[in-house]
């Protein structure tokens, strides 16, 4: 006995109780579980009855049975430990020896093979074997017998008599093109892996995926479902018009009220409720009741369509046998008008005088004489009697109560049509008859070789059914009188069926073997729809159809068959089988278009697992043939066609919003991949775009601490404020950073639970876009920021926004942690204008609307500080589109020095809004040029006092991190200069490290040395006061009185001591006025936008360098003061709206 570690299985980790249960109760076998390993002591004297021991270990994971299935059993084992124990003298590599010892997982194999045993078959199911059928018997059998229904025998002969011989050709060959293309089509599919239980179903939503699967596959379940009805309502067509005429309700004179409230209609209903309820009984006592009757009903189709052919001949060879009808002209009369009743139509002729006819036709005889001529022809001439050559070419479509083409018939006399026909109304009443294809593929899972037997046997039954077509329609152009082809319901034969006439050597072959069609049909649909019902609710794809999962003891899917019989029910309501078929095309339809899609599309991406055994496809054809059936579908009923679309498109909105995700895998998002790849490659990322194509491409970074239950609300209103600017419809990428370590699998669990917490709050904000983790090291922040703002996006398209929030204000903001909100802040404001990117900052996130809480009235103020190339307006225009803002009022504000430039600037702004086609009101207040006041000195000595003794904090920081290598290292290192100060990174510069004494005196303002202040722009200075000189003060060593003067201070308004005095005289002059110019401007922002809901503000020109943005910030403190919603704005410098078409 040997004890191998074995490591735990994650799938199978549910099944450890079950396995160390079962091997409690065996002394022999011993199994422990730990957190991280499972030990295992497997005898090696396993006897057969271990090897037979079975534990039901289920799970609802597809993949854990699949990847079980191929892991070696333990008879393996147990035959390699005969076999060596047989032959001792064989040297044989022991395990873990092989060849391919570097591809081997010993214990992962040990522990698979002894999980083999529980996860065999049991006894019931290894009993079940499927039936093993054969081409023949598994498909080409019951395809033919599916597709050969009613139809043929009740409307094949009208469609030839109305369409001619020609035309009908031609809509027998767009049917049968539309299902031989299709064939292909399921081919390919059916040969490109294995389908399971559900046939066509399983094909459409393996390779269309949940959604658009699961609605296809309801549509085809509504499809099987409605034929039944169609087939039961023909079925009862024949057995009251042709069988038993005398069981009609209201007599034989009520058969010709077809309406939808005529009598005959209510008959049908009548009817084939009854036949409904009978199948409904034969269908609930079992498949097995149902197979009995599948032979006899295709030996009485095949019997029946040899008796047409056979007729056709004989009626040639003995025309007099033929069926004679009566015509007053050109009018072919109804036998019952004039013949007595109870006379056998066989004694037409006898009738066919102006004695009899004269009686009743009144409208062309009068007073015992006819005007037009009465004769008795024969309606049934043969091959040989001519009527060929009139058949091939003619055409009478017709409308409503015409016997010809525009002539109005007498309907109480003579054969008339009772709808209006044109070819494609024939062509939607017929389709159905070409359908059931997708039998063979149904039939999967009983067939011994389904990748040989379904291409060979769905193609060879639809060539044979396409023959027979042809064959029909030919015999009965060529051997029936075109009036009499046109005589749909044979009232011209006393209520005869026009096709049993020709039947030889009895009409009673062809009357039994049409009904049994239909009834053997009806039986089948019946049957087989509601296991693809269960077969769909068992995928758990929509909760609402889990209670059709359920069997009886028979394996009967009983409550499925309660709602098939309901929906079949409302079917036979319409009351017609035209009417009925017309509508089970468009079932049928919409799922042959998409098997179809599915080929030409895995065919055109060139998917790597489209492997079909089956080679005889092209998407060009599957193009073709998807094309057909919405052709058909749009040229017969388009109202039909539009309302199945609605109702697909419904269905797959419905399964997207309910539905369970699956890993089906998804042809459509193979498609979607392929054209957006080609896309991005057609767009040259290197060429700049044009103004009017700009869009907000917005990129949120989360940089904070998450915690296993909380969340950052402010994060979650900056992902509504990005959802409130997605009128664009730009990329919206967001991306949370979370410290820890990216080999670590807890720490990569957990990001992946950030993930899906961040999807879900992006659904929650209606905010469509990608949500990315990224786990960084220790003090790894900023350079993860920096790479995450290079990195994202793919060619062209690249988010170009950055989205952030303002970080909570606190004193102690320049001496946090590098991971802090305000350090990371910093970051990515640096990171984003030193990229180039457009910068949107959302102080007072908090204050920000949810997109639930619209702001009903109010102004949303735009100041326009400086030209920023109308990224501002853009802005304004994006949020005011959104229905949180769209009750508010745009106003651009403007800031002029007097009332001079006041009225040019009216002006400008106006002219420019209107060439910009943004609808805005026009306000400029006047901002005058006052003196600085003291209490701008203060607050910027206050600020520099703040930043010193962070840079202080720093310098320790610093001096004592850089101590401990110093001490380490001893004398080894005293040629070097290990206190030398660290690079400065544009991009990233460490809060702890630098040379702090040369930034304290080289750098002033935002870091910029003495040499770039002449230069540097100063956006916090008004454009009117860009054209002034800035107010210079002394350098020099003064007195506070001099001071004092020059701020024009009295001194009874000051206290202040020598040292502060000094302060204030060192104080940078350009952080100073900045300063100044920060308090006059809130104060015009609070006087003017009191009541205001939001304020666009312009954002400053960042600092070049990191250093500068500790004084950048408290400067927008300053000018923000007091504002509840303030959006700083700032582009890229590049035109984001142009006037131009």
């Amino acid at each position: 006995m040997g004890l191998f570690p074995l490591p735990t299985f994650s799938r199978c980790e549910r099944s450890m109780d079950n396995i160390s249960d079962h091997l409690n109760e065996n002394s022999n076998q011993k199994i422990s579980l730990s957190e991280d390993f499972v030990t295992a002591e497997i005898p090696l004297n396993v006897t057969d009855d271990h090897v037979e021991a079975e534990v039901a270990l289920r799970t609802k994971d597809d993949d854990y049975h699949e990847g079980v299935s191929l892991l070696l059993s333990i008879d393996d084992t147990i035959k390699d430990e005969e076999a060596s124990s047989a032959n001792d003298d064989e040297i044989k590599p022991s395990m873990g020896h092989t060849n391919l010892e570097l591809f081997e997982d010993t214990a992962a194999e040990l522990f698979s093979q002894y999980l083999k045993v529980f996860t065999q078959p049991q006894a019931l199911e290894r009993s079940g074997k499927s039936a093993n059928l054969g081409t023949l018997f598994g498909v080409y059998l019951p395809t033919v017998q599916h597709i050969l229904g009613v139809t043929m025998f009740i409307r094949l002969f009208w469609v030839v008599g109305i369409a001619g011989i020609s035309q009908a050709s031609l809509l027998l060959a767009l049917c049968c093109l539309t299902t031989f293309i299709t064939s292909i089509s399921l081919s390919a599919i059916a040969t490109n892996g294995e389908i399971k239980s559900g046939g066509a179903y399983y094909m459409l939503s393996r390779n269309l995926g949940t959604e658009f699967g699961t609605a296809i596959g309801i549509l085809f379940y509504l499809g099987n479902a409605v034929a039944a009805s169609m087939y039961l309502v023909g079925g009862v067509e024949i057995l009251l018009i042709y069988i038993f005429p005398d069981l009609t309700i209201g007599g034989r004179e009520v058969q010709s009220q077809t309406d939808m409230f005529g009598m005959m209609s209510h008959n049908l209903r009548i009817y084939a409720t009854l036949l409904l309820l009978l199948e409904f009984v034969v269908v609930a006592m079992g498949v097995r009741f149902v197979q009995l009757f599948a032979p006899i009903s295709l030996l009485c189709v095949i019997l029946s369509i040899l008796s047409c052919i056979a007729g056709g001949i004989e009626k040639s060879i003995s025309p007099e046998n033929g069926q004679r009808v009566c015509k007053i002209g050109d009018h072919l009369l109804q036998a019952q008008v004039f013949m007595p009743q109870n006379i056998s139509v066989v004694d037409i002729c006898k009738y066919c005088n102006e004695k009899y006819v004269s009686r009743t036709v009144t409208e062309y005889c009068s007073n015992g004489t006819c005007f037009l001529p009465i004769k008795c022809v024969n309606g049934y001439p043969g091959f040989i009697g001519g009527v060929l050559k009139e058949n091939l070419k003619a055409t009478h479509y017709m409308k409503a109560g015409e016997y010809k083409p525009g002539k109005a018939a007498n309907t109480h006399a003579e054969v008339y049509q009772e709808m209006q026909t044109t070819f494609f109304v024939l062509l939607a009443i017929y389709f159905p008859a070409v359908t059931g294809i997708l039998t063979g593929a149904n039939m999967s899972g009983d067939l011994k070789n389904a990748q040989k037997s379904i291409p060979s046997g769905t193609l060879g039954a639809q060539l044979t059914t396409s023959l027979i077509y042809f064959a029909l329609a030919l015999t009965f152009g060529a051997s029936i009188d075109g009036d009499v082809l046109r005589d749909k319901y044979g009232a011209s034969m006393a209520g005869s069926m026009v096709v049993a006439n020709l039947a030889w050597p009895s009409h009673w072959i062809l009357l039994i073997g049409s009904f049994t069609s239909t009834f053997g049909a009806a039986l089948q649909c019946l049957c087989s729809a509601p296991r693809l019902l269960q077969c769909i609710a068992q995928d758990e794809v929509v909760p609402e159809l889990k209670s059709f999962r359920k069997l009886t003891k028979r394996n009967e899917p009983f409550h499925g068959l309660l709602i098939t019989t309901f929906i079949a029910e409302l079917a036979i309501l319409l009351g017609a089988m035209d009417h009925i078929a017309a509508v089970v095309d468009f079932f049928f339809l919409m799922c042959y278009a998409f098997i179809n899609v599915i080929c030409a599309m895995h065919s055109i991406v060139k998917a790597p697992n489209w492997r079909p055994r089956y080679r005889y496809y092209h998407w060009s054809l599957a193009l073709l043939g998807a094309f057909l059936c919405f052709f058909i579908m749009f040229t017969t009923h388009w109202d039909y066609a539009i309302v199945s679309c609605l109702l697909c498109f419904s269905l797959y909105k419905y399964t997207e919003y309910r539905g369970a995700n699956k890993e089906w895998g998804n042809g459509m998002r193979a498609v979607s991949i392929s054209t957006a790849q080609k896309a991005l490659l057609t767009i040259d990322d290197s060429e700049a775009s044009h103004p009017k194509d700009f869009r907000p491409q917005l990129l949120l970074l989360f940089a904070l601490k998450w915690q296993d239950d909380q969340t950052d609300l402010r994060y979650k209103r900056l992902l509504h404020l990005a959802s409130q600017l997605k009128a664009s419809q730009g990329l919206c990428v967001v991306v949370a950073f979370l410290c820890g370590n990216p080999f670590d699998e807890n720490d990569r669990n957990s990001a992946n639970e950030i993930r899906k917490r961040l999807k879900y709050y992006m659904k929650e904000a209606k905010l469509r876009g990608f949500a990315k983790t990224l786990v960084y090291g220790e003090s790894q922040i900023c350079g993860s920021i920096s790479t995450v703002i290079q990195s994202t996006g793919v060619g062209a398209l690249c988010p170009n926004t950055l989205l952030l929030k303002w970080p909570k204000y606190s004193s102690d903001w320049p001496s946090e942690p590098p991971d802090s909100e305000y350090s990371t802040f910093v970051d990515k404001l640096h990171a984003g204008y030193v990229m180039k990117m457009c910068l949107l900052v959302a102080k007072e996130i908090s204050h920000f609307p949810y997109i639930t809480e619209p702001v009903k009235e109010g102004y949303v103020d735009a100041y326009w500080i400086i030209r920023d190339r109308g990224f501002l307006g853009l802005i304004a225009h994006l949020l005011l589109n959104h229905k949180v803002w769209r009750g508010c009022q745009l106003r651009v504000i403007g800031i002029a020095r007097d009332s001079e430039e006041k009225k040019e600037m009216i002006g400008r702004i106006n002219f420019y809004l209107k060439a910009m086609r943004i609808d805005a009101t026009v306000q400029v207040d006047i901002l005058s040029d006052p003196n600085i006041s003291r209490s701008d000195f203060e607050r910027t000595l206050m600020m520099e006092e703040r930043s010193q003794m962070a840079r202080e904090a720093r310098r320790f920081a610093m001096m004592e991190k850089n101590s401990k290598p110093l001490m380490e290292s001893g004398d080894k290192t005293n040629d070097v200069d290990n206190t030398e100060p660290l690079k400065k990174n544009r991009f990233c510069v460490e809060k702890h490290a630098g040379d702090i004494t040369t930034i304290d005196v080289e750098e002033n303002g935002y870091g910029k040395t003495n040499e770039d202040l002449v230069t540097d722009d100063v956006n916090l200075d008004l454009n009117i006061m860009e054209s002034q000189n800035v107010q210079t003060f002394p350098t020099e060593t003064e007195l506070g009185r001099k001071i004092v003067k020059k701020l024009r201070i009295r001194d009874e308004d000051i206290k202040y001591d020598n040292e502060r005095i000094r302060r204030l005289q060192n104080l940078d002059r350009r952080k100073v006025h900045k300063m100044h110019t920060a308090t006059r401007l809130n104060a015009l922002f609070r006087r003017t936008s009191e009541k205001s809901q939001l304020i666009l503000l312009n954002l400053p020109k960042p600092p070049e360098v990191k250093e500068g943005f500790t004084d950048y910030l408290h400067y927008l403190e300053e000018l923000t003061a007091g504002l509840p919603r303030v959006l700083f704005v700032r582009g890229a410098g590049a035109e984001t709206l142009t006037s131009t078409a």
